[in-house]
């Protein structure tokens, strides 16, 4: 009896320090190191206008249907399964765990296909950038690749009338090349372009 009593509080002892551990003191350093390194990106990485207004991450990304702004990939999100305490919808996002194989994923590449030919029938014939029929990892990829961007290039300056040099330098300002230019593939931010393209003047919330 008295060994189980023993094993037990050295077992309680054991799972209070893991706890301690590992619940408290490494979240804690961790969140510390984060916010003094990448102080922006531990606050959620929001763009904030000069107004105040809160426009979104630039590391989440957002929809965007309207034939004026540059499009994204495509979203897997859920706002009905959960909500917050207040009965407000949580979005979750990934990915659609669709066999490449399989009918489903065929007929919502399908989908994508024609909304972007019935945007675009001047580009009929030209091949689609994939990243522009395909959902990401995530499902909430913020990002899309230059030739996704250069796609778009008509349908938006024909959108705003303006000129389509006017909208590649403002994709331009917004593509990132490769980390040490080594990994990863280049890369166009979706909202950052389509702020930009509105004329909204927006900061980095720190």
């Amino acid at each position: 009896m008295k060994t189980i009593k023993s094993m037990v509080l050295k077992m309680l002892g054991f799972f209070a320090v893991l706890t301690l551990l590992t619940g408290v003191l490494y979240p804690a350093l961790i969140t510390g190191i984060s916010n003094a390194v990448f102080p922006w990106q531990a606050r959620g990485s929001i763009l904030v206008g000069e107004d105040g207004t809160k426009y979104g991450s630039a590391l989440v990304a957002q929809p965007f249907s309207d034939e004026k702004y540059l499009w994204g990939r495509v979203m897997n999100i859920d706002t009905e399964t959960f909500t917050d305490k207040d009965g407000n919808p949580l979005v979750y996002g990934w990915a659609s765990n669709k066999s490449p194989a399989g009918e489903e994923l065929e007929a919502m590449i399908a989908r994508r296909v024609a909304d972007i030919r019935a945007s675009q029938p001047e580009k009929d014939g030209e091949p689609i950038p994939v990243d522009l029929v395909t959902c990401s990892g995530s499902g909430l990829d913020p990002e899309i690749s230059p030739a996704a961007a250069e796609f778009q290039v008509s349908r938006i300056a024909a959108a705003r009338n303006i000129s389509e040099d006017e909208v590649r330098s403002v994709i331009q300002q917004y593509t990132t090349g490769r980390t040490f230019g080594l990994f990863g593939e280049p890369s166009v931010n979706v909202l950052k372009v389509n702020l930009t393209l509105d004329g909204i003047k927006w900061k980095e919330l720190s």
